[in-house]
This record gives structure tokens, sequence and C-alpha cells, in this order.
């Protein structure tokens, strides 16, 4: 029963419950761009905020006779925000707004002629949630994804013993949940094996 905190104990939190803080989010840049090797590796040390996605299936309403009744429309992807640290060197900045300015440029209103068809300026990204010891229990491939704005850094005398942030709206067509993590990145090493908590069987695509 909810009153028993032995059961709470046991089922609600088995594990200790999931931290927030413990992520990492990854991206290989389009090749054509010519960012710096690594730069994707990079993001993964950098992103300091971000989240897991979400998603909404539509509802039709239909009336009958002054009621309606709800039938299940088409599903819509949100887009994902992440925030990035900013370095001296700019590599992570500097690939975004590379990539960015490849899909359209600042100056002339054009696209790179490397980002013809979307399959060119499109990839995947990637947020894994890890457990305490550090073994990888859940992660998103967010499909056809691409920087649709890459936010101000704020600059300011006043504020003194800071890092710089900046935020990064990604747009994708869909994201997939499992165990996905890519194998041409670097992630934090892992002391657990695969994904420890959940078997893949209990994971919807």
């Amino acid at each position: 029963m909810a009153f028993n905190i032995a059961q709470f104990k046991s089922l609600g939190l088995k594990y200790g419950g999931a931290r927030s803080a413990l992520f990492s989010c990854s991206v290989t840049f389009p090749a054509s761009i010519g960012i710096v090797a690594g730069t994707g590796n990079s993001l993964t040390y950098a992103a300091q905020a971000a989240s897991l996605p979400e998603s909404a299936v539509g509802v039709v309403e239909v009336p009958y006779f002054g009621r309606k009744i709800k039938i299940a429309g088409d599903r819509t992807f949100g887009e994902w925000r992440i925030t990035v640290q900013n370095d001296e060197d700019f590599k992570v900045r500097s690939g975004f707004e590379a990539w960015s300015g490849a899909i359209n440029a600042m100056r002339n209103n054009v696209r790179s002629a490397n980002f013809t068809f979307p399959e060119a300026y499109k990839q995947d990204m990637y947020v894994t949630q890890y457990s305490k010891d550090g073994a990888a229990i859940r992660s998103y491939q967010f499909v056809g994804a691409f920087p649709s704005t890459v936010d101000a850094i704020e600059l300011d005398w006043n504020n003194q013993n800071q890092i710089e942030t900046f935020n990064v709206t990604i747009a994708y067509d869909y994201w997939v949940g499992g165990n996905l993590i890519p194998s041409n990145v670097d992630l934090p090493p892992v002391s657990g094996q695969g994904f420890g908590r959940v078997s893949t069987s209990e994971i919807p695509n």
C-alpha cells in the first residue's frame, strides 16, 4: 500500500533514483564543414544541461449530439535544447555556427553546395543517462538533427567568476530510445556493462 515505506524503498526507488546530472550529449559534425577533428567529442564534455526528449500524440475531437469523443491522432516531436559551456578555443560554438552557416549563409541567402540534400546536413545526436556507478542505463537518438538556433552569449563586466554558456536549439525528425550509444564518439568511461538497469526488450522503439 502507499503507506508502506518499506515497499516504497524496494519498489518505488529500488536503485535510489536516477540523477539528472549524470548524462552526456554527443554528435558528429558534418565532415563537409571542415570542423577540427574531435569537436563532436568536445560536446560530450561541454554540454552542461540538456533534457531527455518529449513527444506527444495528437487528439482528434469528434462531436456527436453535443458531446465529443477523443481519437488518437499523429505523433509530434518538440525541439530539443542543450546548454553548452564555452571554452576559449570556441571549438563547440564554432562547430554549431559553421553547421548553421552552411545550411544558410550569414552573408548570402544561399546553402552550401555540400548541403544540397537534407541528408548531407542532418546528423544523429545522442543523449545518454548514466547510473551512479557509471553504467549507461538509457540513451536517446535524435534522428535527422540540425541546429535551428545558436543563441547569443551575454557579455557583462558584472559577471565575475562565471564561465560563458550558450543554448542551441536542435530540430530533428524523430527520436528513438534504447541501447543506442554511438561507437564513433568519445563518451565518458563507464564501469557497468551495457544498459544494466533495463533490458532492451523493455524499451519501446
